[in-house]
């Protein structure tokens, strides 16, 4: 990668942010394309971030992804959002703009390309289980109650957060069934859903296990982990010993990255070469 004097710099910002893969795809994507650009990564706290962005703007930026905990933090900053960002209360992606910022979230589509390219699922009369309602998995079930699920069940360590989640699905879709369930409820409820979808932290760290038995899950049925830093978590190990069929939340990663590239630069994302760049980083695949 050669910088020049007209390089157009790009980047994410986090809190923490030494984790962030996005660097990865979207460098690459630059050089694939021939590009005179860079994507970079900054640790920003939110009680900064509106200052760094106005700052990042004046510097030449094109625009930047965020992730963990700003982009709760942006919504409540920003006038100008996307329909997404508004539904979801959350902007992951920031377009620099000469009148100032936009903000746009490219989650949801992340995981409805995701789920398309992994399993060939659309999410309308889908059975869907989400174990996890933090930020990710709100977003994912809010996504499934837009894309018309038949039916949402909910769990969560924290039972509020789950109610909070399952109200959240009623106003927004009063047709679509919704249900909340507890750690030790969960594998019934799992196991009568068509789809599930693990949106927690545990899997991160070695040694962590699933959070269900594989009891919990039945052949034919579809199995989605949102972490993406191991090629097969402790939850789709579980799932595959029952004869799931499952994926990890590198499609997600990736999918949510390439519709936030095509945004800032209105050229098509090479989604190959994104994909190769991050299963090279993570699982040094050649």
């Amino acid at each position: 990668m050669r910088i020049s004097g007209q390089t157009r710099p790009y980047a994410v910002l986090g809190h923490p942010i030494g984790h962030s893969l996005s660097p990865v795809m979207h460098n690459a994507a630059f050089e694939a394309l021939g590009m005179d650009a860079i994507y970079l990564a900054f640790d920003v706290p939110p009680e900064r971030l509106m200052d760094t962005l106005t700052a990042l703007k004046s510097l030449g930026f094109g625009g930047v992804n965020l992730t963990i905990p700003l982009k709760e933090t942006a919504f409540a900053g920003l006038t100008d959002v996307d329909d997404t960002a508004r539904r979801f209360r959350a902007v992951n992606t920031v377009r620099f703009t000469p009148d100032g910022f936009q903000g746009f979230n490219t989650d949801g589509q992340g995981i409805l390309r995701a789920l398309r390219e992994s399993f060939d699922l659309q999410l309308r009369g889908c059975d869907v289980f989400i174990l996890g309602c933090g930020g990710a998995g709100r977003a994912v079930a809010l996504m499934c109650a837009v894309e018309g699920a038949s039916q949402i069940r909910l769990a969560d360590r924290t039972p509020a957060r789950a109610l909070r989640v399952a109200e959240e699905i009623r106003l927004l879709a009063p047709q679509i069934s919704v249900s909340t369930s507890t750690l030790t409820d969960a594998p019934q409820a799992c196991h009568s859903a068509q789809l599930a979808i693990q949106a927690t932290s545990v899997g991160l760290k070695p040694g962590d296990p699933s959070l269900l038995p594989s009891s919990a899950f039945h052949r034919g049925q579809w199995a989605y982990d949102l972490i993406y830093h191991v090629a097969e978590t402790p939850w789709m190990a579980a799932a595959a010993q029952a004869g799931a069929k499952t994926a990890n939340g590198l499609g997600m990663l990736l999918h949510q990255g390439a519709e936030s590239f095509t945004i800032w630069t209105e050229r098509e994302a090479p989604i190959d070469v994104m994909r190769r760049a991050l299963e090279n980083a993570l699982y040094n695949k050649e």
